[in-house]
């Protein structure tokens, strides 16, 4: 759908689970924001197929959001981020490759290309920090 334009614009690192679509119903419905859902695809198990994908696009247009992305940054994260980490032996308490961490700046990097390509003001993620 075309956005408000008399609304601030927002783009939402989104997961499609319970937690972003909450965030993305609030941001949009009470906030006011005019809400455009991101997902990275960094080879996880919910964007495999473009059943899967087009499943989490209407549950975020459902929640309120006025467009949706589903980024490939498959090559990127392992590129420029994996390898990387790997090489600098990143471990986390000694035992954990930083797999979860690592890929957090990989997604911010694209949501924050996506905020400039959409016009948005405003970036929010779900993050549980993990």
């Amino acid at each position: 759908r075309t956005p408000d334009d008399s609304k601030p614009k927002l783009v939402l690192a989104y997961s499609g689970g319970l937690d972003t679509s909450t965030q993305l119903a609030y941001l949009a419905n009470e906030l006011g924001f005019e809400v455009c859902a991101y997902i990275a695809d960094l080879g996880q198990d919910d964007v495999k197929t473009e059943t899967e994908k087009e499943a989490i696009k209407e549950k975020a247009r459902l929640s309120g959001a006025y467009a949706f992305y589903c980024e490939d940054l498959r090559r990127e994260f392992v590129d420029e981020f994996v390898y990387p980490m790997i090489a600098a032996n990143a471990i986390y308490e000694g035992r954990y490759l930083l797999g979860t961490s690592i890929a957090r700046p990989c997604i911010g990097k694209r949501q924050v290309e996506i905020c400039h390509k959409e016009g948005a003001s405003h970036i929010s993620h779900g993050s549980t920090g993990k």
